[in-house]
């Protein structure tokens, strides 16, 4: 009897911000990756052409083994809302133009598929659009251990949609409810990031990392742009916002993703005057961050609190940009009655290809339920032999550094332990790349969370970022209550809690301003060579953390051996681990 053929599903964003890829093989994900980490672009839009080519290649299958592909974005969904909101609203004709374009291109893939699959046209799969926010759903629940849960979407906008209640059992997701177009939490927060200076693309970690340092006074102020209704659902004040009529400049077809002003000049009569992008921060601008932060928080538990009222399930699964909130997302046990809460790494735009793909195995195909994401892990690896042949290619680069060739995983962590406690910053590389916007220890900067200084020296000498930016402690997850109150483990680094008192001066390096870390809890089962790094450091300092952030410099997180040499030469970092080769600058030598 012929063995069937495996089904291969390939899921896709596309034309959107951080466009990426995933490959499902009969429900089982094999590789997740994001574009922008082979372009170099950060938050990367347009078609995932490379990002397609590394999930084959990850897969060992070529195009033509493709059976379905499952894209994130569904041209023909809520037609009649977007209809007569266009007839009713009058919106700019620019915004009608741009969002027609890119409509356009959503639906109509044939030419940059076939050329990312290395097929014809008549050749190519079945099509699957998804709509966006089923897909955000089907990302978090369809990967989660529960066989049931309360699911819940949150972000600016996807197909007319901003935020969406949902309930999953098995293998289906049923939709309750939606707040559409032109209300919506993250152009809530979108808007005061630009307002306070941060115009960039996914700028808005940054606000939320400068919140802890101010005082939440201006909340009542923030509060008159949202009004809270019944079940969970809210109103923006659309006097402060442009992004529901004006034309707000927007550009996803290919590089870097921009979007214009999404708020309107009403908001300097309730903020004061917006802070241009090169004056420097001061005291209202750090409050306004923190009362930002708290009344998104009150808006984020209401609408979690109307999804606990539908569904009165104690599990949810979160996803969506403002389900990167992670201050807010380690409040949610405390503040909801949800008790267990899974929200995988790539939870923005980028994790809505891993959702379109199962929806098509659950919703259409109706495969079983078989696969849990219990890792980050889904990006190719490079061998030791690329490794090998990326330093011999570096060697006049390398003149006078020193260079071991360890023989073995558990040597090169023994030696990186006392590195970091030696005080120096190492480069972290090992394994498969990560999935989602964090470094979950194999493409990691890391060091000594002990260290008073640490924070402001890679911020100013390797980074070259905001002075105010946080880093993260990835802890030896059986020393997680030792050192957090209330947390729960969480391998993606997604969730925010309280040090104890007590800890606090053992480890400032990771501990925020509010006393708070985002933490990350690592396993011998999720990553055998960080956790065994860990442990080192514990054995020669008695503490089990170190510090961790991601490994770049103002770049996506690199991907090659190559991407990462480049990076630690030219910053200031004091050695980097590439698999088993340890390098040392002269002045780092132990």
């Amino acid at each position: 009897m012929t063995p069937r053929r495996p089904i291969h599903i390939l899921g896709i964003n596309a034309y959107h911000g951080d466009v990426s890829a995933v490959l499902v093989r009969d429900g089982i994900l094999i590789a997740a990756v994001e574009e922008e980490r082979f372009r170099r672009i950060k938050h990367c839009a347009g078609f995932p052409t490379l990002a397609i080519q590394s999930v084959l290649s990850q897969a060992g299958i070529r195009g033509g083994d493709i059976d379905h592909v499952a894209v994130s974005r569904d041209p023909r969904a809520h037609l009649l809302r977007k209809a007569w909101y266009t007839i009713t609203h009058r919106p700019d004709p620019v915004l009608v133009r741009d969002r027609l374009r890119n409509r356009q291109r959503v639906g109509d893939l044939r030419g940059p598929l076939a050329t990312a699959l290395g097929v014809r046209e008549g050749d190519l799969p079945r099509v699957h659009h998804v709509e966006h926010h089923p897909s955000h759903l089907a990302s978090a629940f369809f990967v989660s251990p529960f066989e049931d849960a309360a699911c819940c979407a949150i972000d600016g906008f996807g197909d007319f949609v901003s935020t969406s209640f949902a309930a999953g059992a098995g293998t289906h997701i049923d939709v309750l409810d939606h707040v559409f177009f032109p209300h919506s939490l993250g152009i809530l927060y979108t808007a005061v990031t630009q307002h306070l200076g941060f115009p960039a693309f996914g700028d808005e970690f940054k606000v939320m990392g400068l919140a802890p340092y101010g005082q939440p006074s201006m909340a009542d102020d923030i509060r008159r742009l949202v009004t809270l209704r019944p079940g969970g659902k809210f109103e923006l004040d659309l006097r402060y916002f442009r992004h529901w009529s004006d034309g707000v400049a927007m550009e996803w077809e290919d590089g870097y993703p921009t979007l214009g002003p999404v708020y309107a000049a009403a908001l300097d009569e309730v903020l004061g005057p917006a802070r241009k992008a090169d004056e420097p921060l001061t005291t209202r601008h750090e409050d306004i961050a923190r009362s930002l932060q708290a009344v998104y928080e009150e808006c984020a538990m209401h609408v979690l609190r109307g999804l606990w009222d539908r569904t009165h399930n104690p599990r949810l699964c979160m996803a969506g940009g403002c389900a990167m909130n992670s201050v807010a997302n380690g409040k949610i046990r405390e503040q909801t009655l949800f008790r267990e809460v899974y929200i995988q790494p790539a939870s923005g735009d980028n994790g809505t290809a891993l959702g379109a793909a199962y929806h098509v195995w659950h919703e259409v195909l109706h495969g079983p339920r078989g696969f849990v994401m219990e890792h980050g892990y889904w990006g190719p690896r490079h061998s030791a032999d690329d490794i090998a042949s990326t330093v011999a290619a570096h060697a006049p680069e390398l003149n006078g550094f020193q260079v071991d060739r360890l023989e073995s995983l558990d040597e090169v962590a023994a030696l990186t332990a006392r590195l970091i406690a030696d005080g120096l910053i190492v480069g972290w590389y090992q394994g498969h790349m990560e999935w989602g916007a964090r470094a979950l220890g194999n493409r990691s900067i890391v060091a000594d969370p002990r260290r008073t200084d640490i924070r402001d020296i890679i911020n100013a000498k390797i980074k070259f970022r905001e002075k105010f930016r946080p880093f993260a402690p990835s802890i030896a997850v059986e020393a997680l209550d030792d050192y957090f109150t209330g947390a729960v483990p969480d391998p993606f680094m997604i969730q925010v809690y309280p040090v104890r008192q007590e800890k606090r001066t053992v480890v400032p390096a990771v501990t925020h301003v509010d006393g708070s870390g985002r933490l990350q809890t690592v396993s011998a089962k999720s990553n055998p060579p960080y956790y065994r790094l860990i442990k080192e450091f514990e054995a020669l300092t008695g503490v089990p953390i170190v510090l961790n952030t991601s490994f770049n410099e103002n770049e996506p997180i690199v991907d090659t051996p190559a991407q990462a040499l480049a990076c630690f030469l030219r910053t200031g970092m004091d050695a980097i681990v590439l698999g088993t080769v340890v390098i040392r600058r002269a002045s780092a030598r132990t």
